[in-house]
C-alpha cells in the first residue's frame, strides 16, 4: 500500500513539473531565437529575397541587410548564403553599395541607403566568423569601404556618416542609420565619435528625430527629404536600440535619455520630439524602440515586458518591419549571437 501511494505521489509530482516545464516562459535567448526564425521563415523567399507582403510585395536593401544580422545570428548557414547570392546578384551596384528598393522583377529605385549597407557589412563579418568563410569578410570589408568612399562627408572637420550618396553635398543624416556596432565592426572610428558627437546634441532636449542636417556648427532635427515637421517615428524608434547595443556606456545613457519621454504610451509610432505621441495606434517597433531605451536604463523588466508586447502586437497584426525589430531588438540586447563586446 506505501508502495502504491509512493508511485501515486511520485507520478503526480511528475506531472507538475512537465506541467511547469511546459507554461514556463521561454528564456530572452530563445524568445530572441524564436523571433528571428520566425522572421525568416515569414518574409524570406527559397531564392533569398525579402518580401514586404504587407507593402505591396517589393524588396527594399535594409530587408535584406536584416534577413542577413538573423540568419547570422541564429546560425542559419544556408539561408544567409541565399539572402546574400539574392542581394549581390539584384541590388549590388558596380561602386559596391546596393540599390535601395527592388520592384516588379527590377531595380526601382538605384540610390543606396547607408543603414542598409551598414548592417550588411556588419552581417557579412558576423557571418565569415560564424561560418568559416573568408569571402564573407572580403565581401564585408569591401562594402564598409564603400560606405567609406560614398556616403560620408566632410563638416565641420568631421567625417559623417549621411543618408547615401544623395545626401553628401547638404550633409542630410538619418541618425538612425548610426550604429555604433557596426562602425566599430568595421573599424569605421571616426564615423562612431561623430555620429556619437551629433546624437549628444541631438538628444539635449528631447528624442532623436528621424532626419538632421548636420553643419559646420552642429547638427539640427529636419523633417523628411519629402518635407514635414521634425519628429520621432518609424526611422527614429531604431535609434534607442542601435545605442542599447553599444559596447560602449556613453551610448547606453544616450538610449537611457529618451526613456523618460517613451514611457507614456511606448507603443506610439509617431511623436513630435518632446515625446507629445502624435498617433493613436501602437506599433511592434516603437515598442522594441521603448523596450532598449528602458534596457539602457536599467529598467529590465520594463524592457521585457514591452518586448513581450511587442510580440503580441506582432502576431496579431503581422508587419514586415515590426517583425524584423522585434527580433532585431531581442537579438541585440538579450544575446551574443551578434558578437561580444
Amino acid at each position: 500500500m506505501r508502495a502504491g501511494l509512493a508511485i501515486a505521489v511520485a507520478m503526480l509530482l511528475a506531472g507538475a513539473a512537465v506541467a511547469l516545464a511546459v507554461t514556463r516562459d521561454p528564456s530572452p535567448e530563445d524568445a530572441a531565437r524564436s523571433a528571428a526564425e520566425g522572421f525568416l521563415e515569414r518574409y524570406v523567399e527559397d531564392d533569398g529575397r525579402v518580401v514586404r507582403h504587407d507593402q505591396g510585395g517589393d524588396t527594399v536593401s535594409e530587408g535584406q541587410a536584416y534577413a542577413l544580422l538573423l540568419a547570422a545570428a541564429t546560425g542559419d548557414e544556408q539561408r544567409f548564403a541565399q539572402v546574400w547570392s539574392w542581394t549581390r546578384a539584384h541590388l549590388r551596384r558596380p561602386d559596391g553599395m546596393l540599390a535601395w528598393r527592388w520592384a516588379g522583377g527590377r531595380v526601382a529605385d538605384p540610390q543606396p541607403a547607408a543603414d542598409a549597407d551598414l548592417d550588411a557589412a556588419r552581417a557579412l563579418l558576423v557571418a565569415a566568423g560564424r561560418f568559416g568563410e573568408p569571402r564573407y569578410r572580403a565581401e564585408g570589408r569591401a562594402l564598409g569601404e564603400a560606405i567609406a568612399r560614398h556616403s560620408t562627408t566632410q563638416v565641420g572637420g568631421r567625417t559623417v556618416l549621411v543618408a547615401g550618396p544623395w545626401a553628401r553635398a547638404d550633409a542630410v543624416a538619418a541618425p538612425s542609420y548610426w550604429s555604433p556596432r557596426s562602425f566599430a565592426a568595421l573599424g569605421l572610428r571616426d564615423l562612431e565619435a561623430s555620429s556619437r558627437r551629433l546624437t549628444l546634441r541631438l538628444t539635449e532636449s528631447g528624442l532623436p528625430p528621424d532626419w538632421a542636417q548636420v553643419h559646420d556648427w552642429g547638427v539640427v532635427p529636419t523633417g523628411p527629404p519629402g518635407g514635414g515637421e521634425p519628429g520621432y517615428s518609424y526611422d527614429a524608434v531604431r535609434t534607442p536600440v542601435r545605442l542599447a547595443e553599444s559596447c560602449d556606456p556613453a551610448d547606453h545613457r544616450l538610449a537611457a535619455r529618451a526613456w523618460p519621454r517613451l514611457r507614456t504610451r511606448p507603443g506610439a509610432p509617431e511623436r513630435a520630439l518632446d515625446g507629445t505621441p502624435r498617433s493613436t495606434i501602437e506599433h511592434p517597433s516603437a515598442l522594441a524602440g521603448a523596450a532598449a531605451a528602458a534596457h539602457a536604463a536599467g529598467d529590465r523588466e520594463a524592457a521585457a515586458q514591452l518586448l513581450d508586447r511587442a510580440t503580441e502586437l506582432d502576431e496579431r497584426h503581422p508587419s514586415y518591419y515590426g517583425a524584423a525589430w522585434v527580433a532585431l531588438t531581442r537579438t541585440m540586447l538579450d544575446t551574443d549571437e551578434l558578437g561580444r563586446c
